[in-house]
């Protein structure tokens, strides 16, 4: 089975212990969840330690899982009280399960159609087609934000002003952090988190995929710096990868040079002809910034060194190719 495989073998156990626990207001036996929902191991020892992860996990997510003590341990109960989980109908008008819904067509955040189908049930229903817009049009994916399994404990953090610790991998190894989290953004397709580094005294921004382990929460409102009004931007918007930058020449034409300029803030830049720009920028992920630069469709040019040019042209030609093919 492999890794994927697993983790839908996992929610979907998951899923079905919350309904069981929902469905109950005199709370079930763990005996009786063995039997059954469906997922778990018929052995009485492999039963208890996945049944005690699954509580866990749910209790991180937030989920109110009540004890319901018996006389004994067997008869010990678990039940979800669903005055205190469930969302009050929200009231969503028609447009505005449209709207949603074509937001969950464009964008996939981790998750699959079959979650966000789910999702628009629970806020009161799904549009009839999958495939058009409230207008007609056709809609397709346009792109995946992709989770990080850092990123629902840190998420945590940043709204409940708890402070974390995990450990974090840099060019120089891996080192403990102890941080104050303030901020989670998705740019460029990844995660960062603008924190307030406690042994360094600063803000300090860090890659969620360069996280490694759990990450450890301290009690709620942990905290003591406040979060600043304006965080601090990263040092260099393309220093994603851990090679050495390549300087890269790109010239924008003049109308979407204001634009560039907002992007490319921390690079250097020289005014062309007709009001165009060229700017510097020092690029470690090329894939990254290929597709950036080519969001400005035939206003913006690869001009230097002459290998990054020749890569852009040969990249389009094939496209182009295959399109026609």
């Amino acid at each position: 089975m492999t890794p994927t495989d697993k983790s839908a073998e996992k929610f979907e156990r998951q899923m079905n212990l919350l309904a069981a626990l929902s469905d109950t207001t005199q709370g079930i036996r763990a005996a009786d969840i063995q039997q059954r929902v469906p997922g778990y191991n018929p052995d009485h020892d492999s039963f208890r330690r996945t049944f005690e992860r699954d509580k866990k996990d749910l209790l991180s997510l937030g989920v109110p899982i009540e004890v319901v003590v018996g006389a004994t341990a067997d008869l010990t109960a678990y039940r979800v009280d669903k005055s205190k989980y469930e969302l009050p109908d929200p009231g969503l008008e028609s447009d505005e399960l449209a709207a949603l819904h074509l937001a969950l067509e464009t964008v996939a955040v981790g998750s699959t159609q079959a979650d966000m189908a789910r999702a628009m049930w629970r806020l009161g229903g799904v549009v009839d087609s999958a495939t058009s817009d409230p207008l007609g049009v056709p809609v397709g994916e346009l792109t995946e934000i992709p989770s990080d399994p850092a990123l629902i404990p840190l998420f945590r953090a940043v709204t409940e002003r708890r402070t974390a610790t995990f450990e974090y991998e840099t060019t120089a190894g891996v080192s403990e952090r102890n941080v104050e989290p303030w901020h989670l953004d998705f740019q460029r397709g990844r995660w960062t988190l603008a924190a307030f580094d406690t042994s360094r005294e600063e803000q300090r921004n860090f890659r969620l995929d360069r996280i490694r382990g759990d990450v450890v929460l301290d009690g709620a409102g942990s905290q003591i710096h406040p979060a600043p009004s304006t965080l601090d931007e990263q040092s260099d918007p393309w220093e994603f990868g851990d090679s050495d930058p390549i300087m890269v020449s790109v010239q924008f034409d003049a109308e979407v040079a204001s634009f560039a300029s907002e992007s490319l803030s921390s690079c250097l830049s020289e005014e062309a002809p007709g009001g165009s720009r060229i700017f510097q920028v020092p690029v470690t992920n090329w894939p990254a910034f290929r597709s950036f630069v080519l969001s400005f469709l035939d206003h913006a040019e690869v001009l230097r060194p002459a290998d990054y040019r020749t890569a852009m042209i040969d990249w389009l030609s094939a496209i182009a190719g295959d399109s026609n093919g």
